[in-house]
């Protein structure tokens, strides 16, 4: 049996397809296909507010694209969800509708918070010390969610319109920041030791140029030197040189600049970077949806 997720993100868009196995109720999916398109919708919807008709084009066909891979998989369940970007597009609604029309896929744009409940189904916390507390970060091209874990219980989450593609473009602001800071310092201050757990393509990157060891957490100090070493490239010298790929090489600063702010004002040393992501969610509610248990830890 195969699910699929879709993730239309504001930088990229993803299909992961993944086998799912039933081990006497014990539910466990394992990773089949994975596909990413860098479309960056972003740089429409936050400084348009609409999606142009080239990268519309762009979206269906890859729409289009997956949905036929769907079938030739034989997918038997699916969910495609779109967020910040699509959440602001003006035509975000009518885009759906030619979604559904022209490749038969049913897409929902989710809402902030919605879109944080999907990532932290994966319930990547319970592997983790569950005695310990935690503040999940996802930063994304639009959006940074945030959410406390303490002895494995959500206690407090919350969305930001602050995102990489939204930094590069000048469209965050300061009262967002302000927003942010006030919010971790209120939920964060009952909490000692709290660890980070981060998710996103660019702090799975940072954590690869890291080098440490799957499982090891990456410390604020070590982040924080790679930033400086990255920065001190410029944006053409990130990809010819450090070989970057071209939608990584610059979003990853912003990126970077999101999580060492978040860990300094949580008051984070370290953050655990498990390779998880909307997708991995995404194919976790469809198993909770159907089976009503839970995957395989």
């Amino acid at each position: 049996m195969r699910y699929a997720a879709i993730d239309i993100g504001s930088n990229a868009v993803r299909l992961l397809i993944a086998e799912i196995t039933n081990n006497e109720g014990v539910m466990s999916f394992k990773k089949n296909t994975l596909i990413r398109v860098p479309l960056r919708l972003g740089d429409n919807a936050f400084l348009d507010h609409r999606i142009s008709e080239k990268k519309a084009e762009d979206l269906i066909k890859t729409m289009v694209s997956f949905k036929n891979l769907m079938d030739v998989y034989k997918v038997s369940d699916y969910m495609a969800c779109a967020t910040s970007a699509l959440r602001e597009a003006e035509n975000g609604a009518e885009l759906v509708t030619k979604i559904k029309a022209i490749a038969n896929l049913n897409l929902q744009i989710v809402a902030g918070q919605e879109e944080a409940n999907i990532i932290y189904a994966s319930h990547i916390e319970q592997t983790l010390d569950r005695k310990k507390s935690f503040l999940y970060i996802d930063v994304g091209g639009g959006s940074t969610e945030l959410s406390i874990f303490d002895h494995g219980e959500m206690k407090a989450s919350h969305s930001f319109d602050l995102g990489t593609i939204r930094i590069l473009d000048n469209q965050d602001k300061d009262e967002t920041w302000d927003s942010l800071k006030e919010w971790l310092k209120e939920e964060t201050k009952n909490y000692k030791n709290i660890a980070g757990i981060g998710t996103g393509g660019n702090i799975n990157k940072l954590f690869r140029l890291a080098e440490e060891k799957e499982g090891t957490p990456l410390s604020y100090t070590k982040l924080k030197n790679l930033y400086n070493y990255l920065n001190s490239y410029s944006l053409k010298d990130r990809i010819n040189v450090l070989g970057l790929n071209q939608d990584r090489a610059d979003v990853i600063i912003p990126a970077s600049e999101i999580f060492l702010t978040v860990m300094k004002w949580a008051n984070i040393k370290h953050v655990y970077v498990p390779k998880v992501g909307l997708v991995d969610g995404i194919i976790q509610t469809l198993i909770d949806k159907n089976f009503g248990i839970k995957k395989e830890e």
